[in-house]
């Protein structure tokens, strides 16, 4: 019998510590929706961020990471888990086709639009290549030497955001320690279903401490409950036509080759989790990923990509069962037309979301490396060893590269530099490790 396009989703009888919840699996509901509540922690705090950063509403992200998400869930069938959101590999770019100053509103959205709209369009072509002819090109320019240096980068190229988000007083720095204790404390000494919930469980307790030190006795900057009860339970997203500008497009579009590389460590990463070969899902996977990139952009939204903060969670829980990116994807679209929860986003300190965010960008990091040594990449041969160093270093030091009207940031330098120098380097057989 052909199998269905969709998986039948076991029910697995329960959840014993430790054991793998594969992705045509599923736990009792309940426990899918606490687990659905924790990838949309996971996701928030960069799909909302990296709206911040370049000027776009929050809330109108966190509806499309929803949408692209199902999107995504529907072109693979459902036999790969992730989800959608912002991806920070637009920062850059768009804050220069825009000019955006970085307070309130970007008045120039509608440009970066056209750009990031142009930019699906590529990805959705390279997905329907590879859908046709296979992954061994990419493979080729991207093998795992190269996709775990370029995950890794995205993990150690947005630590200084969390840092330097917690480093403005003191106080601040002392909580975000706090909280990246009180996830690790969930992570190592909880068990069972608590244990899986570590980002959400941790979060809330860093953020019932914040609150006793800051509202209770008085230390720090209170959390303003006010904003949240003045907000109101239902309004619309507020939704944003582009504008086709070819030098916004041209600049843009390259991101592409990012957020396949992106999208490949994904795969990759998961495929290394599970035991299970996605390969034939690949380019589904683009395709998915890049129209979720286009309708995001039609409707107003920054582009979106796989994101390497739910594989983090996915690692530790062992929980990798798509429907669970289905339930965060729907509470994402209740959420978006909440603005009640855009104001309750907004009374979490910043120390403590800066708190998760180390832990979760450290995870991220982490998953890179794993690529690596699933995948037994031999670093006595000096092309790998010298990918990987150059790729770490230009990534993590966010090293900018200009040349012309065209830029690149940390992500891209490195994304590229990756790619060519492997591509240079591959014919030539390592002589042993550099001293």
């Amino acid at each position: 019998m052909a199998d269905s396009y969709f998986p039948r989703w076991r029910r697995q009888p329960a959840a014993a510590e430790g054991s793998i919840v594969g992705t045509d699996e599923r736990l009792a509901w309940p426990q899918m929706f606490a687990m659905g509540i924790q990838h949309v922690v996971a996701m928030f705090g960069s799909t909302v961020l990296a709206p911040l950063l370049m000027g776009f509403d929050p809330n109108l992200c966190i509806f499309m990471s929803g949408i692209g998400t199902l999107l995504f869930f529907v072109l693979v069938g459902g036999r790969v888990p992730s989800y959608l959101g912002s991806s920070f590999a637009f920062i850059g770019l768009v804050i220069a086709v825009t000019g955006y100053g970085g307070h309130g509103p970007n008045l120039n959205i509608p440009v970066a639009l056209g750009g990031i709209i142009a930019c699906g369009v590529v990805y959705a072509i390279i997905g329907l290549i590879v859908s046709a002819v296979g992954t061994r090109w990419i493979e080729t320019l991207m093998p795992p030497v190269v996709t775990g240096a370029i995950v890794c980068v995205i993990g150690l190229n947005l630590a200084p955001i969390a840092v330097h988000g917690v480093s403005g007083s003191n106080f601040d720095s002392w909580m975000a320690l706090v909280t990246v204790l009180c996830v690790s404390a969930v992570a190592v000494f909880a068990r069972g279903m608590m244990q899986r919930l570590l980002i959400l469980i941790g979060l809330l307790m860093a953020y019932v401490i914040y609150a006793i030190v800051t509202n209770g006795l008085g230390m720090g900057k209170p959390i303003d409950f006010a904003i949240v009860a003045n907000a109101a339970w239902f309004g619309l997203p507020h939704f944003t036509s582009p504008v086709f500008d070819p030098k916004a497009m041209a600049l843009l579009a390259p991101i592409a080759v990012i957020l396949v590389a992106e999208n490949l460590g994904h795969i990759k990463a998961v495929s290394a989790m599970t035991g299970q070969n996605l390969d034939r899902y690949v380019g589904r996977a683009f395709l998915g990923d890049g129209l979720a990139t286009i309708v995001s952009g039609f409707a107003g939204g920054t582009g979106v990509t796989t994101y390497a903060e739910n594989i983090g969670v996915m690692a530790v829980t062992k929980i990798y069962s798509t429907l669970v990116f289905v339930i965060a994807a729907v509470i994402a679209l209740v959420l978006g037309f909440s603005p009640k929860f855009g104001a309750v986003i907004q009374t979490i300190p910043g120390p403590v979301l800066g708190g998760v965010s180390i832990v979760v960008f450290g995870l991220i990091a982490v998953t890179g490396a794993r690529i690596w040594v699933v995948n037994k990449v031999d670093f006595s041969d000096n092309r790998n060893l010298i990918v990987a160093a150059v790729t770490l270093v230009l990534g993590a030091g966010d090293f900018s590269l200009k040349l012309g009207g065209f830029g690149l940031g940390g992500i891209g330098t490195a994304t590229f530099g990756a790619i060519i120098l492997y591509a240079l380097l591959r014919k030539r057989s390592a002589q042993g490790p550099v001293a």
